[in-house]
């Protein structure tokens, strides 16, 4: 079930005018997530780990409902809400939804971290993982493993950009939200195996 709460605030970026945003508040089976946003897309979001992730079921969908109007939001954020939606509730039809565009300074321009993002994002699939280190070469540089992981903990859009779906070489998850938020990666894993099948 998502709760929805509207909070206006402004951002100005380098050289460009302000941007008013807006923070919706979801109450997702992660908790609280917090997605802000403006006009020209979504800014950040943000898992609060308020709660401990709902129990993942292999035959139930989870449950996920706005309970207020996003009328009053841009159409970037109401698309990024229908695919939060979807992916809580149907995840392996996210790969068909549209994703809304991003406005953060971490996402645009030629940076390793941006450029890294966008070869995850467009390259590793539903359901998928793949290592740091695959991740530098896939992304051009592969001897940049540790630059690989600070792009991961940059990324201001998780979910969205999923870095829950890069693992170390071992195998093993890896860190999560700076290692705060192993428990939801493994959550966000779990939860892919188990959308795609059926």
């Amino acid at each position: 079930m998502y709760k929805v709460l509207f909070q206006g605030s402004k951002m100005k970026k380098q050289g460009e005018s302000q941007c008013t945003q807006k923070t919706i508040s979801l109450l997702s089976p992660l908790g609280t997530i917090q997605v802000s946003g403006c006009e020209n897309g979504v800014h950040t979001i943000q898992i609060l780990m308020d709660v401990a992730p709902a129990e993942r079921s292999s035959g139930a969908p989870l449950s996920c409902v706005v309970n207020d109007s996003l009328a009053e939001t841009s159409p970037e954020l109401q698309r990024c809400v229908e695919w939060l939606q979807a992916y809580f509730s149907e995840p392996q039809t996210t790969g068909s939804l549209p994703l809304p565009a991003f406005h953060h300074p971490a996402l645009q321009g030629d940076s390793f971290t941006s450029h890294v993002l966008q070869v995850l994002l467009r390259d590793v699939t539903f359901g998928k993982t793949v290592s740091y280190k695959r991740l530098a070469e896939m992304a051009g540089n592969p001897r940049a493993v540790r630059a690989v992981g600070g792009a991961m903990r940059k990324n201001p859009v998780p979910l969205l950009i999923p870095c829950h779906r890069v693992i170390s070489s071992s195998g093993q998850s890896g860190p999560y939200m700076s290692g705060k938020g192993n428990h939801l990666k493994q959550w966000l894993l779990t939860h892919e195996r188990q959308g795609g099948e059926g």
